[in-house]
């Protein structure tokens, strides 16, 4: 099937809020025009041209960053991140799998690994993937498309963080991550498991090039029988 399952799964809006990037549960994404009445479907992608199980996805440069991830029985480990040049969107539904993506980066290939949330750091020069599953942030050059690190999370302040979603502080040094739990109340099985429900402190060191995790908030929801439910998940930073 082209699309086994379109259940959606996150949309991710462009800066002019006109282009809704849609992910989809089973593969295959729909870009919507958002300011239509009613909202339509202007481009389709296939689940050989997108992966499924996407969230993270982020604008910078031109270009609406977008993933795909693990998450479901069938599927427990995936990354990859394309780009979509938004000035080759129009009002007009396009043919199926049109304007192409760029494939800027897979790694299905290697084991254990989930993408997930993504941020830009200031000045939009780095796009940040995190990896629930492998415990890393991937670091991609938006002007060149290329991946130019990453650097792990897993060590003295947790064995086990699992990143899920990231967001900038306001001046841009330091990256806020939510951290899950070994209970994920999303998915079952789910790649998205870790030791430490909290929400992480990372500092951009680098201009964004790397982060160093230098702390920890530790979320509790113990109920009666000791058994600790806590599992963040959705973050923002909100500035006064």
């Amino acid at each position: 099937m082209l699309r086994p399952d379109n259940a959606p799964i996150c949309p991710l809006v462009d800066s002019s809020s006109r282009w809704a990037f849609v992910t989809l549960r089973g593969g295959g994404r729909f870009v919507v025009d958002a300011t239509s009445t009613p909202m339509r479907i202007v481009a389709e992608y296939d689940r050989e041209t997108i992966h499924g199980n996407g969230c993270g996805g982020l604008e910078a440069r031109g270009k609406m960053y977008v993933n795909s991830g693990s998450g479901t029985a069938a599927n427990l480990s995936e990354f990859d991140v394309y780009a979509f040049r938004l000035d080759a969107f129009s009002g007009e539904a396009a043919p199926p799998n049109t304007p192409a993506p760029k494939l800027v980066v897979s790694q299905d290939d290697r084991p254990e690994t989930d993408s997930h949330g993504t941020a830009i750091t200031k000045h939009r020069r780095y796009l940040w993937v995190a990896d629930r599953a492998g415990n890393r942030v991937l670091v991609i050059k938006t002007a060149t498309d290329r991946v130019v690190g990453e650097f792990s999370l897993a060590g003295g302040l947790s064995d086990d963080p699992s990143p899920d979603l990231l967001d900038v502080s306001p001046r841009g040094d330091y990256m806020f991550v939510s951290l899950r739990s070994a209970i994920p109340l999303t998915g079952d099985p789910h790649a998205a498991t870790g030791s430490t429900p909290s929400v992480g402190v990372i500092k951009v060191r680098k201009g964004g090039k790397t982060g160093a995790f230098e702390a920890i908030a530790r979320i509790a929801n113990v109920d009666a029988t000791g058994l600790d439910w806590a599992d963040p998940h959705a973050l923002r930073v909100r500035q006064k």
